[in-house]
């Protein structure tokens, strides 16, 4: 099952389950407890980003080629950072690229999202699974000269602007995906292939990114999780590959859906 988060014409905050075809039926329940699809068609006036999250952890360094291609050592620990939930937009929003704390190098990064389906403290990888409502895509924007040269040494500068966390189109729940080190990723920039990798590339598996960030820390229902992303960032490509207004960014994962979000100038 697929759940749909959007806003009907009365501004309501709903969620519906995806039917074949592309229709949607209204699920009753909450997300994170007992759901039930209805008979009764979704009326969307909004697509919403699938989860409204409490918290985004995220990952860096988590693919082995990505690492190789930034040069830098295979991490003993997961690299853990946070993004601001300002950040998060869903399919078809613009991200947004900064020009009142300008950056001219604004990135990509394909990712896979994780959703916390259930509060959560020192679990074990083993039974991490269990407490995974379901995956999203995602793309962990970031303006490369405020993460990196501007932002005091620590990431959440350069990652935390508006619209700077893309999420969607839908939450393919966890009973769908046995296996998420079993997946493609691929990134579309003006629909041209710039990364295309499986999960299993990943250094920390899901299972061991939910131990890892629940340890000792309460994980929210609703949690995003992004596992970090594969090799082909726009930074290591010669010339670097900026994003750039009217450009189109596209994520798809197998089995998930493609998240999709034109790119233009914050206004000033």
């Amino acid at each position: 099952m697929k759940l749909l988060r959007y806003r009907d014409p009365e501004g309501t905050v709903r969620y519906a389950a995806e039917q074949a075809g592309g229709a949607a039926r209204v699920v009753a329940g909450a997300p994170f407890g007992d759901v039930a699809v209805t008979g009764e068609a979704a009326s969307i006036a909004d697509v919403l980003p699938p989860a409204d999250p409490p918290a985004v952890w995220a990952i860096g360094l988590n693919y082995r080629a990505h690492a190789e291609e930034a040069g830098l050592p295979i991490p003993e620990h997961p690299v853990v950072f946070a993004k601001g939930v300002n950040a998060v937009t869903g399919p078809g929003a613009p991200i947004v690229l900064p020009r009142v704390l300008r950056s001219d190098r604004v990135d990509y990064e394909g990712e896979l999202a994780v959703v916390i389906g259930r509060r959560c403290k020192n679990v074990w990888a083993s039974d991490a699974l269990g407490y995974v409502l379901g995956y999203t895509c995602a793309n962990d924007v970031s303006a490369r000269d405020w993460q990196i040269e501007r932002g005091g040494s620590q990431w959440c500068r350069g990652k935390s602007f508006d619209t700077f966390c893309p999420l969607g189109p839908a939450i393919t729940l966890a009973s769908a995906i046995p296996d998420p080190q079993a997946l493609v990723l691929r990134t579309r920039v003006n629909g041209e292939v710039v990364q295309e990798t499986s999960t299993a590339d990943m250094i920390f598996p899901v299972t061991e990114l939910v131990a890892f960030l629940s340890g000792s820390t309460t994980l929210l229902p609703g949690t995003v999780l992004l596992t970090g992303t594969p090799v082909g960032i726009g930074m290591a490509q010669t010339p670097p590959r900026w994003l750039q207004p009217g450009d189109t960014v596209a994520v798809e994962i197998d089995g998930i859906g493609t998240l999709t979000n034109p790119v233009q100038e914050e206004p000033i």
